[in-house]
């Protein structure tokens, strides 16, 4: 397989879709207000989750995921090579979708066929952990079979590897990793940035930008107050709104965004911002003054992750699919063109290895593998629950659209 990295005119498009701003209310606070209103939960039980596996006889898959989320050929867009490697290697056809946006949008579009014991037409899908947590809890995903993923055992992060909202990882494994910290321009700033209280300094007025989506947002700035995220209460959550709200009506805040920063952070408009490690890292491909930093308070560490819907009829084959991917050797391969951080270690040693230089730079990045000191000042955010979203929501929004 080939580790050479992807070409720097490619990131600019590659980060723009992939981690989205949260849509008024949302999947889960319409959840919440049906829950209210009395109508029956849409919960699953384990064993109305499973349909008849056709794996062995029918040797394909259908796979939903974000757009420009996956290896493809500098020569040809159309061609993904380590999938490609998949198909040829296991004789599995693979129908790769890159049909999710937003992950409330993707929630609304399959939440009717779950939430109603039907088929999705999907055996394996890609969203935020955030949005991965309402899953399990409804029971819309199915535990996975680790005989049959023996690499995710071996070399999954141990950091990733036992989420609150699911223990173990028998639900979900991440496909991608990264970190919301922050972003500034060095050379137009003039100075360092190392706490998220920075970003309100006088010399930053009007040049700030958050993200919109809460779940984006929360975490970081809750960090900033010494929080511990992993078990972060509402009152929590109420003080960051306070002060987030006294700095839209100060002028602080230029505005909040979502993954639409970057062309601010790149233009200038913005000298500082919330951002996320690899939109930073492919932006420094052309102006190395773009630094990103994890605040000495700590930064949120998330994950996108598959799962395999209820119902799903080539459980087995996604299974497959998903250990194939944790193959080191493979995920090295993603992670030279992804530039997040890569949810298996043991990759670092194969970029390493490699003779080109620009991939074995790849293998000394912290954003990409994070070393131990990072790793200290990085936390899982325990996910915000069906109970809390509805008012929380209301709350965010009502600052956002300030």
């Amino acid at each position: 397989m080939s580790l050479t990295p992807k070409t720097p005119s490619a990131p600019q498009t590659s980060v723009l879709s992939r981690r989205s701003l949260l849509r008024t209310l949302g999947g889960g606070a319409l959840l919440g207000s049906l829950a209210a209103c009395g109508v029956p939960a849409a919960y699953v039980k384990p064993g109305e989750r499973a349909a008849t596996d056709l794996s062995a006889k029918d040797r394909k898959l259908v796979w939903a995921n974000w757009p420009l989320y996956i290896d493809t050929d500098d020569n040809d867009e159309t061609k993904r090579p380590t999938l490609d490697a998949f198909e040829k290697r296991t004789g599995i056809s693979v129908d790769y979708i890159e049909e999710i946006n937003d992950n409330d949008e993707f929630f609304g579009k399959i939440s009717p066929a779950l939430m109603n014991h039907q088929k999705t037409g999907r055996d394996l899908i890609v969203i935020s952990d955030w949005m991965c947590a309402r899953f399990v809890r409804l029971g819309w995903v199915q535990k996975m079979d680790r005989a049959r993923q023996p690499n995710v055992t071996k070399y999954l992060d141990p950091q990733l590897a036992s989420p609150a909202f699911d223990p173990g990882r028998r639900y979900t494994v991440p496909w991608q990793s990264g970190i919301t910290g922050i972003a500034y321009n060095r050379a137009k700033l003039g100075r360092e940035v190392r706490h998220v209280s920075d970003l309100w300094a006088s010399d930053l007025k009007g040049k700030v930008t958050l993200l919109s989506g809460m779940d984006e947002a929360f975490a970081l700035l809750m960090q900033g107050n010494g929080v511990d995220i992993t078990k972060w209460t509402a009152a929590d959550f109420d003080k960051i709104c306070d002060q987030v709200e006294q700095q839209v009506h100060d002028g602080q805040i230029r505005r909040f965004t979502g993954n639409d920063y970057t062309k601010d952070l790149v233009s200038g408009d913005v000298l500082a911002c919330q951002a996320y490690s690899g939109d930073v890292i492919q932006l420094q491909a052309d102006n190395p003054d773009i630094r990103f930093v994890v605040p000495e308070e700590g930064a949120e560490l998330w994950a996108d992750s598959l799962m395999i819907p209820d119902l799903a009829e080539h459980k087995e084959n996604a299974e497959r699919l998903i250990d194939y991917y944790y193959d080191p050797k493979v995920a090295a391969e993603l992670a030279a063109w992804v530039n997040y951080v890569c949810p298996v270690p043991a990759a670092q040693d194969v970029l390493a290895a490699s003779k080109d230089k620009d991939t074995a730079a790849l293998a000394e990045n912290p954003l990409i593998f994070p070393d131990a000191t990072m790793r200290k000042h990085l936390a899982i955010a325990r996910d915000i629950t069906s109970a809390e979203r509805v008012g929380f929501s209301k709350r965010w929004n009502a600052i956002v659209g300030l």
